[in-house]
């Protein structure tokens, strides 16, 4: 079933479509966003400008016809503050209803909260700990305390960047005592409601939206360290953030871009959700934030298949986000799970009996399993170099779960898993600390070694056993007879594990 999602937010009009594949999960298809800034003015004159009420139906109209193009079943379609807020607002849904045939659901706040709450569960692995999610929009900010179980708290502020654009009045440099001002008014709306927030009780505070990525971004860049595709599951400190934010608030529009980050069309307001933002962290009482690029509009989709679950056949199952979005991808590329699975297995066996030795830590045995299962996606693409496609497919291929550092390093080990090992000289390798090469030539060894076990598909080796002495790795293979081909490549491609350990190795039936 496809399926489509329209939020018609206050600062972007954005658009999902996505393909569901069970009651758990989907794969998306196309993702489209327009700055359509609705809520411009909005929140001094209560009234969407003529510009952007005709920007705002052409941007859906075409939105509707390109989910006509993917065959979507449904669309599903949510105004937020602004459109709630205007007096016009009504008029717009009108005309969605009778020129374009949509007939978006006007959310309140809390059900705005509610829906980013479940967008933020599928993107961020929460376990059972208390998170705290911020979503700063241009018309409202939402923050929601829940876990993997239930949502146990939820409010909507009237905080947004647009919305403190307006009580601005410009975009220029804030000067100090104007800072202080509507850092008051910050604290006069939120401080009783994150206040509530902490008698519930968190351990970590979530950040998602636009406003919040940016921002985040922004400070990665300051911090030194790069920005991959997507910012999920990275942590900020809350002081680099603030630096950030100091300079924003005292450069004019036409300069913020100057900030590494900081695209042309959030200039207007980005220096008004920084200073948001900085004093709501405050009010949290938190040193860390951790980004998201989960949002409403996933959360609608996530909440359409959830209530519609019964017409999705059930398709894969995992333990964990990142198993199950891991093996969602190995499916979609149509690789064999068994067979993957066999694999993960003996490179877990290898992992275990060797920890003595590597030094590696679970983390570390977490991300050798994840790459056991999609080590060879690529070959979907062309077999030849298949490891090199599996690299890029991986790094662009929206896994859950993982932050940036942890896909490039997933991409990395499908990109090893056979033919060359590591070099210093390859330009994706040599970008990494010390730390992360050494852990990329340490997994890589072990899987290279656990693929080439199952050279012939037949999954006949069934057991591993480690022996170590001074100079050498012994490994005894017992299974079924017929291993001499499975033999012959793992040793063929044990070169890394054995420069990792120093040690050389010989595999032999057991």
């Amino acid at each position: 079933m496809n399926l489509a999602a329209i939020d018609i937010g206050t600062n972007s009009i954005h658009m999902i479509i996505v393909k569901a594949t069970s009651k758990h999960q989907f794969e998306v298809l196309v993702q489209e966003k327009e700055m359509v800034k609705l809520g411009v003015g909005v929140f001094a004159h209560k009234m969407l400008s003529k510009q952007s009420f005709n920007k705002g139906i052409e941007t859906i109209s075409r939105y509707v016809q390109l989910a006509d193009q993917y065959g979507v079943d449904h669309i599903i379609t949510a105004a937020t503050s602004a459109t709630r807020e205007a007096k016009n607002g009504r008029e717009f849904l009108d005309k969605l209803i009778h020129e374009v045939g949509l007939s978006p659901q006007l959310i309140s706040g809390n059900e705005e909260a509610r829906l980013i709450f479940l967008a933020v569960k599928r993107a961020i692995d929460l376990q059972h700990e208390n998170t705290l999610v911020l979503d700063i929009g241009g018309g409202s900010t939402e923050a929601v305390v829940g876990n993997k179980e239930a949502v146990l708290f939820k409010n909507s502020m009237k905080l947004g960047v647009l919305r403190l654009l307006d009580r601005v009045g410009n975009q220029e440099p804030l000067p100090p005592e104007q800072q202080e001002a509507l850092r008051a008014h910050v604290r006069e709306l939120a401080a009783s409601i994150l206040e509530s927030a902490r008698k519930v009780g968190f351990s970590k505070v979530v950040g998602t939206s636009g406003t919040i990525r940016t921002l985040g971004e922004a400070t990665i860049h300051l911090s030194g360290r790069e920005v991959g595709n997507s910012v999920n599951a990275e942590v900020i400190r809350v002081k680099d953030l603030e630096k950030v934010v100091k300079r924003l608030l005292t450069l004019p529009p036409e300069e913020r871009t100057m900030v590494k980050g900081v695209s042309e069309n959030r200039v207007d307001a980005i220096h008004l959700g920084g200073l948001l933002l900085v004093e709501l962290l405050k009010l949290a009482k938190v040193k860390e934030l951790t980004l998201s690029d989960a949002s409403l509009r996933e959360g609608l989709i996530i909440d359409y298949i959830e209530k519609h679950g019964q017409r999705l056949e059930e398709v894969v199952e995992g333990k964990s986000i990142r198993e199950r979005s891991s093996l969602l991808m190995a499916m979609k590329y149509e690789t064999e799970i068994e067979e993957k699975k066999h694999v993960s297995r003996l490179a877990m066996q290898l992992f275990d009996q060797l920890k003595d030795f590597h030094g590696m830590d679970m983390a570390a045995r977490e991300l050798l399993y994840q790459a056991c299962l999609v080590y060879d996606v690529g070959t979907f693409v062309n077999f030849q170099d298949y490891h090199k496609h599996s690299r890029y497919l991986i790094l662009q291929g929206r896994l859950r779960g993982f932050n940036n550092q942890e896909l490039v390093v997933l991409a990395l080990l499908a990109r090893y898993h056979r033919k060359s090992g590591p070099k210093k000289r390859h330009k994706a390798f040599k970008r990494l600390d010390k730390k992360e090469r050494k852990l990329v030539k340490g997994l890589a060894g072990i899987l290279r070694i656990a693929v080439g076990l199952d050279k012939t598909k037949n999954q006949w080796v069934e057991n591993v056993h480690c022996l170590m002495d001074k100079n050498r790795l012994t490994i005894k293979i017992f299974g079924e007879a017929g291993m001499d081909l499975e033999i012959w490549e793992a040793q063929r491609f044990s070169d890394t594990l054995s420069l990792y350990l120093k040690k050389e190795i010989l595999l032999e039936k057991g």
